[in-house]
């Protein structure tokens, strides 16, 4: 059997690098307005020392990605210390990718202009609709999207910071720390906006594709985003203070805003002033733009550029929407792979995406939107998912002793370590929603995890089996004879009446017969080297071990091909010309036809490229085959399951897709 499982590291630090900006670079958005209405005047000195950590915990990821080169994050690290930490630390990252997705679409319609109320929770439903429509049909444009979105924003940022120069020495002057508010108060005040680390834990599923040397690509990749991430978080800061401070709506208000929002709800604030603290809270970075620019050109440009600033940002925003997305569908993939969750949750549909974690993850996106709306109220049950992932990533390689660390590292992993557990313990106590939340999802994934342990394995199987199972017919199928004279036929889809057909007209043709297998799969790296392999895969081994079998009893030489790729229409393409096939089979699509639109045909594609010596036959996979039938030995299968018991045809994907 010839399996390909290999994925080649294609991407390094300047791809990276935009990819994590994407992620990390968007906390900005919100996180500045926070901080401001937080700790007002206060706010830069909160800053620097965000930045401190952020610096800190930029060190532990490039040691992070060193140990774990081949992708991996939190549920990597923790793993190799115990699996009930790990499902622990995912959970949580988890909880932090669910509330990273409702509070970028939340803040991308405040950035669009959106009014809080039920039209922006209509509008946010549709879209965080519209991106698993988008994911399910697994288009590939989003990444596309997503680095051209995250290059448009830091060229704005870039004109930001510009603009924004001439507001240095006011916002210096302006800035004060109270030291007569107690160290607590401080303390809780910085866990506020800690949110800043979001999305550092990305680079930690990257690793997995990155060039070699990664240690060396990771550094490339983190210290970068790092300073651009920090440096106009200070400038944007200072301007910010100097600018908020000065609008007329708040010139008799006594700061922090926060200090004016009751937690019933009552806001003790002028009409003017409570417009402008929401409008500081929601989209702070739009009106540093806009104010920025209409003191350099005028009010008219002013308006402008805070247009568009608000429009790449709203964007950019959508974007980390689709990133958290993925990522939760990444982490379900990954735990329902080592059954820690149901393991429905690894069912893939045509495009290689998991459609069952992928409706689960935008079912619990769109819940919490419905909920709650109020970007500080996320940013509440945002900080403990993300500062307790991150904590426990950083904790588990410095228990780790079978890490290869020195011990100056260690001992900076173990102080680190312990500064974010007292962050996350913090949060903990002053923030009893957020335990609540997090509490919650927790308990539910450790409840499930015990109920699944106990749950007696081995239900009949729904089709007839060899005794021996599909996988070792698949493993046994060696070539009885290739001879380079005789036709050879390449079999590229999958279904019994397919199998039949093709090993048939093998026969009759006196031929060898290939059958290929090219397995899609689109998450995020959650788990180091966690490609698809044809012992996981359990559709493979039916679709390839039923012609291996069909072949033979037939006496037809047979090799079947197993490859993990993204080009479905290349490998099929690649290999029927590299063994010189002269005919290929292939099922007629049973997609849509938005779906092919949108992602395309591999049928229509294969054909426009095929050689015009090899023919091509398509038939549909429900078509059964009336030629001479192909005597199975009885005492290959297994009994079958109760009677009356139906199963699914064998090799047939979850939309009837012939997957090839």
């Amino acid at each position: 059997m010839l399996v390909t499982e290999s994925r080649p590291r294609t991407l390094k630090w300047f791809h990276a690098g935009p990819l994590l900006y994407g992620d990390w670079g968007t906390s900005r958005l919100y996180v500045l307005g926070l901080a401001f209405f937080y700790t007002g005047a206060e706010a830069f000195f909160y800053l620097i020392a965000i930045a401190l950590l952020m610096g800190a915990v930029a060190w532990a990821y490039t040691i992070i990605c060193r140990c774990f080169p081949d992708g991996g994050g939190v549920y990597t690290a923790a793993r190799q210390l115990s699996p009930t930490f790990s499902v622990v630390g995912a959970t949580l990252l988890l909880c932090g990718y669910l509330i990273t997705a409702a509070i970028s679409v939340v803040e991308a319609l405040h950035y669009f202009g959106m009014p809080d109320g039920a039209w922006l929770a209509g509008v946010a439903v549709l879209i965080i609709a519209a991106v698993g429509g988008v994911n399910w049909l697994g288009a590939k444009s989003a990444g596309r999207f997503a680095m051209v979105i995250a290059l448009a924003a830091l060229a704005v940022s870039g004109v930001m910071a510009a603009l924004c120069i001439p507001y240095l020495p006011e916002g210096l002057s302006k800035v004060h720390f109270d030291f007569g508010r107690g160290s607590w108060s401080h303390w809780t005040d910085f866990t506020q906006i800690v949110l800043a680390l979001a999305g550092v834990e990305a680079v930690a599923n990257m690793t997995g594709l990155m060039k070699k040397p990664v240690a060396r690509e990771a550094k490339r990749t983190i210290w970068p985003v790092l300073i651009e991430v920090v440096g106009l978080n200070l400038l944007f800061g200072l301007a910010m203070t100097a600018m908020l401070l000065a609008l007329p709506a708040l010139q008799d208000v006594a700061m922090p805003l926060a200090d004016h929002y009751a937690s019933d709800g009552t806001i003790a604030l002028s009409p003017e002033a409570q417009a402008a603290a929401e409008e500081i809270k929601n989209t702070a970075m739009e009106v540093i733009a806009s104010t920025a620019a209409e003191r350099a050109f005028g009010a008219g440009v002013g308006h402008t550029f805070g247009m568009i600033a608000a429009i790449v940002f709203g964007l950019l925003l959508l974007s980390a929407t689709n990133t958290a997305v993925m990522a939760m569908v990444s982490v379900l993939y990954a735990m329902g792979q080592d059954r820690e969750l149901p393991r429905s949750l690894t069912r893939l549909n045509y495009s290689g995406v998991p459609s069952i974690a992928l409706v689960v993850s935008l079912v619990f996106s769109i819940v919490i939107v419905l909920v709650e709306r109020r970007p500080e109220k996320l940013a509440e049950l945002y900080i403990i998912g993300v500062c307790g992932a991150i904590t426990s990533t950083v904790m588990s390689c410095a228990i780790n002793r079978n890490l290869e660390l020195g011990r100056a590292i260690r001992i900076g992993m173990w102080a680190l370590g312990l500064l974010l557990l007292a962050v996350t313990l913090t949060i903990v106590v002053t923030k009893p929603n957020a335990t609540i939340f997090a509490g919650a999802v927790v308990g539910a994934v450790l409840a499930m995890r015990v109920g699944r342990k106990a749950v007696t394995i081995g239900t009949p199987e729904p089709i007839p089996e060899p005794i021996q199972g599909w996988l070792e017919q698949v493993r046994t199928a060696e070539p009885l004879a290739i001879d380079p004279s005789k036709p050879k036929i390449m079999l590229a889809a999958r279904g019994r009446y397919q199998s039949e057909f093709a090993v048939d007209l093998a026969r009759r043709r006196r031929a060898t017969l290939f059958a290929i297998f090219v397995r899609t799969l689109r998450v995020m790296d959650v788990v180091p080297g966690r490609v698809p392999r044809i012992e996981d895969d359990r559709d493979a081994q039916e679709a390839l071990g039923t012609t291996a079998l069909m072949a033979k009893a037939a006496g037809v030489p047979f090799l079947p091909i197993y490859v993990t790729s993204s080009d479905i229409t290349g490998e099929i393409l690649d290999y029927t010309v590299t063994y010189g096939c002269e005919t290929l089979i292939m099922g007629k699509s049973k997609r849509s036809l938005f779906s092919r639109k949108i992602e395309g045909d591999v049928v229509t594609k294969v054909a426009e490229s095929l050689p015009d010596d090899v023919a091509l036959i398509t038939r549909a996979s429900t078509t059964p085959h009336v030629g001479k039938p192909i005597e199975l030995p009885a005492e290959a299968f297994a009994e079958p399951g109760p009677a009356g018991q139906a199963g699914p045809e064998l090799g047939q994907s979850e939309d009837g897709e012939p997957d090839v």
